[in-house]
């Protein structure tokens, strides 16, 4: 197969992508892949790294409010789906796969034009605006979201989960828990606000930390690398420094390795990594950034609230108390805990690298 892939601008869409070029190649070792990302977007970087043969088109996204700089936009989309029609008329790929993000927009369009399959993946419990523009002739969707299913045409997409899950179930690391200093059996809160850290949250975390000190569980707390220095600070001018059964570190370099080994996930509410803890099964309280498009955080984590896998506190109420109340009502009470675990199991998708490459390939037959 030749498959030609397309997504970009965060994580949330690169890290599917990967993980669908990953494991197809495992499947089939003689795939060619070519990736075609933005020249601002992180798969600049990210992409090459992984081995993966790269191309870059220039292309923005649309202000909301009427300005100059969309008429630079649609300048940018015209020439970067001429550029990407070249690309792809000298790849002559078998099929192409947008995993969101603006630089989708132009490839997969430009796909259309040629008549090639286009196969796209929607992270999000909301549909993006790349990826409705795009649904309108591709082939297959695959949604990591029930939610997001009736968006598309009657039998267009169908549930795949994020390929990204799947390498996270699949990892066979041990997490060395000395390296915290905590023990491996006892029962563990992992927080997290992403690899930069969440501001609000590191401070309700600070605030709170005399009584997750005299807590029964232990608690690993992540601050992102840049906020490492403010919450030691932070900690300090509280007079309330960690105490054994807490561990307060930058970030967490193996974090598919001790994913699996924790009991209850507190962080933000980015499809990846809830794609990740419910293909694991873990309960989850849930502070969704409220500075991103549609407010599609609070949206997925409304859809694990409504199936019972997760508690939600929005950051307008976000305190130390109210996150305490919420991670501690949970960890005291393991019939509750065991119940939510259930019901996130039930929505996750452990083989989703493995559904979403048979939904490409049904296309191509």
């Amino acid at each position: 197969m030749r498959i030609v892939v397309s997504g970009g601008g965060t994580g949330g869409h690169i890290y599917p992508a990967l993980a669908t070029v990953n494991r197809l190649k495992e499947r089939e070792p003689k795939t060619e892949v070519l990736y075609i990302g933005g020249e601002r977007g992180l798969e600049k970087d990210i992409v090459p790294k992984a081995g993966i043969d790269f191309k870059a088109v220039d292309v923005q996204g649309f202000d909301r409010a009427i300005t100059l700089n969309n008429f630079k936009t649609v300048y940018l989309f015209l020439t970067a789906t001429k550029n990407a029609r070249k690309m792809l008329k000298d790849f002559k790929p078998d099929v192409v796969v947008g995993t969101g993000g603006y630089v989708s927009g132009p490839v997969l369009y430009a796909a259309q034009l040629l008549k090639i399959p286009t196969v796209i993946h929607e992270q999000n419990s909301v549909v993006g605006v790349t990826n409705k523009f795009l649904a309108r002739k591709a082939k297959k969707v695959g949604v990591a979201f029930p939610d997001a299913i009736k968006a598309f045409k009657p039998g267009q997409a169908e549930l795949v989960g994020n390929p990204r899950a799947q390498e996270v179930v699949q990892s066979t690391g041990e997490f060395v828990w000395a390296g915290l200093g905590l023990n491996a059996d006892t029962p563990t809160v992992l927080v997290f606000g992403g690899s930069q850290g969440a501001p609000k949250l590191n401070a309700a975390m600070v605030d709170a930390m005399s009584e997750y000190n005299q807590a029964d569980y232990q608690v690993v707390f992540a601050t992102g690398k840049k906020r490492f220095d403010d919450v030691q600070k932070a900690l300090k001018d509280h007079a309330v420094m960690p105490a054994g059964n807490v561990a307060v570190v930058p970030y967490i370099s193996n974090m598919p390795e001790l994913m699996p080994k924790v009991d209850l996930v507190v962080g933000r509410a980015g499809a990846t990594s809830i794609a990740e803890q419910t293909a694991l099964g873990k309960p989850m309280v849930l502070i969704p950034s409220p500075y991103v498009t549609n407010d599609h955080q609070t949206k997925n984590a409304q859809s694990l609230v409504d199936a019972q896998a997760a508690d939600m506190v929005t950051e307008d109420v976000l305190s130390g108390t109210t996150l305490y109340q919420a991670v501690n009502q949970i960890m005291t009470d393991a019939t509750l805990r065991a119940d939510m675990a259930k019901h996130s199991k039930q929505l996750g998708v452990p083989d989703a690298a493995d559904e979403f490459i048979n939904l490409i390939e049904n296309v191509l037959q």
